[in-house]
């Protein structure tokens, strides 16, 4: 199974048709499974948002698209979500979700089917993604003047930074559990203890870089 995310966390990275059509064809070569999450489709700064599954008959026959209901209307705690994929992939996720929908109170679910369809009647998708952009173009700014590097998000709400230039105050005291991790997980403790600002260490998504980096959101 190949796991592929059309915008990238925590880059930020929306893929081409081009790059995802290379993914699609060798999966189809190979027999692989693509599990596509676009949990983030609704917001993307780019003119259009290619999905994996519309490019070919073959590689839709080997795709399971993930939506998200929380991240698609900023709602991190609304645990809702979706499938969607060829009826020989999906029947086998229809036995997880017997179980799976228990996880999810009724009205939640019922919420979400509302939410969806009241999204398009009142253009909420264009007005969260301008309002998603300008705080993204604010964020970059202020890096700008920090002369931080970062990675410019092509969609999503967080923004990569380099922080090898930041300089923690020595005599700072962190909790036993964090004095033998790195500094990007020092940082982060520190800017939500000393600045209220909540951001997740680099390596706390798996990605060992060097110099360090952390996500902001």
């Amino acid at each position: 199974m190949h796991t592929d995310k059309p915008r990238h966390n925590p880059l930020g990275k929306v893929f081409s048709t081009e790059e995802l059509t290379s993914i699609g064809n060798l999966c189809v070569a190979r027999n692989i499974i693509v599990l596509s999450d676009e949990v983030y489709e609704r917001l993307h700064y780019t003119p259009s948002f290619p999905r994996i599954a519309r490019l070919s008959s073959e590689i839709a026959a080997r795709t399971i698209s993930i939506g998200s209901v929380g991240k698609t209307f900023n709602a991190t705690g609304w645990r809702v979500g979706y499938a969607i994929g060829d009826e020989n992939l999906i029947k086998h996720v229809q036995w997880a979700h017997t179980m799976l929908c228990y996880v999810t109170p009724g009205p939640a679910q019922e919420a979400a089917a509302v939410a969806y369809e009241q999204a398009e009647l009142e253009g909420f998708w264009a007005s969260n993604e301008m309002l998603f952009r300008r705080k993204v173009d604010s964020f970059c700014q202020f890096l700008d003047e920090l002369e931080l590097p970062y990675v410019v998000p092509s969609g999503a709400y967080f923004i990569f930074v380099n922080i090898s230039k930041v300089k923690l105050p020595e005599e700072y005291v962190y909790p036993r559990s964090l004095s033998k991790e790195s500094p990007d997980w020092k940082l982060c403790y520190y800017m939500c203890q000393e600045l209220g600002v909540s951001s997740i260490p680099g390596s706390g998504e798996n990605i060992q870089l060097s110099p360090p980096w952390v996500s902001c959101h």
